[in-house]
């Protein structure tokens, strides 16, 4: 029997769901390989996988795409590992670099300076100095575990889901188990009982998972993200595929 393809994003949030995989029978049924958000989701557009852990942005460039589990890469408010970092206000902000390794965070950041921050600052892509900005003016996007401990070090960082939250008054996806088919009924029933053991075993991972004195791992992976898939969650995955539609109208 052929095994489902998936992959999921190599970050420290998703660590969860890696362990319940791997430490359930679930393992033998698939092919699990760990990739950037970007390259996760270009996987599933290319069908070199079934099912991904995706930015739900890139669902956009999906034609056929299908949510097939209960958990997600969620906030509600901050989420303490997508940003904007800025020497200034972001209302002085002139340019801002994106991140390369993301798809829906840039759309979040594009999203906010558009609708609530009402600015229209220069988008840069692969900005050869990206995250070092010599220039007062220029902000960038950043995500993931590179921004651990670096808060502090900017006098101005947007957390992007407690801004989104401001605007919207809803909580953030962003990323979701996504198929490019449909999967049988069992197989996804398996697949939640698998990122639940995960899930419910996030204390064993703090006996591995490296400490650092400047990011609190724990709360992170508690209290930070929010791995349900809530009603709420939902509205707000579509309300921000909806206001990306919009972004060049």
């Amino acid at each position: 029997m052929k095994k489902i393809r998936i992959s999921a994003v190599s970050y420290t949030n998703t660590t969860p769901f890696i362990y319940g995989i791997q430490h359930t029978d679930f393992v033998d049924k698939i092919e699990l390989s760990l990739d950037i958000p970007a390259d996760c989701a270009q996987k599933l557009i290319d069908d070199r996988a079934d099912i991904g852990l995706i930015p739900v942005a890139a669902t956009l460039n999906m034609p056929e795409w299908h949510i097939v589990s209960d958990y997600c890469i969620g906030a509600n408010g901050a989420v303490a590992s997508v940003f904007i970092f800025s020497n200034c206000d972001i209302h002085e902000v002139k340019r801002v670099q994106l991140d390369p390794q993301s798809r829906s965070s840039n759309n979040l950041a594009r999203v906010l300076l558009k609708n609530f921050w009402k600015i229209d600052p220069e988008l840069i892509t692969d900005a050869p100095d990206y995250a070092t900005p010599s220039d007062p003016y220029t902000a960038f996007v950043q995500i993931g575990d590179r921004t651990f401990g670096k808060a502090e070090q900017y006098p101005y960082a947007y957390d992007l889901a407690e801004e989104w939250q401001k605007f919207t008054g809803l909580p953030f996806v962003f990323a979701a188990w996504i198929a490019n088919k449909p999967m049988s009924a069992d197989f996804v029933k398996e697949f939640n009982k698998a990122l639940k053991f995960g899930l419910e075993n996030r204390l064993s991972l703090f006996k591995v998972l490296p400490h650092r004195n400047d990011f609190d791992i724990e709360d992170y992976l508690l209290n930070k993200i929010d791995y349900d898939l809530t009603d709420k969650k939902r509205e707000a995955l579509f309300l921000f595929l909806d206001l990306i539609r919009k972004l060049d109208r």
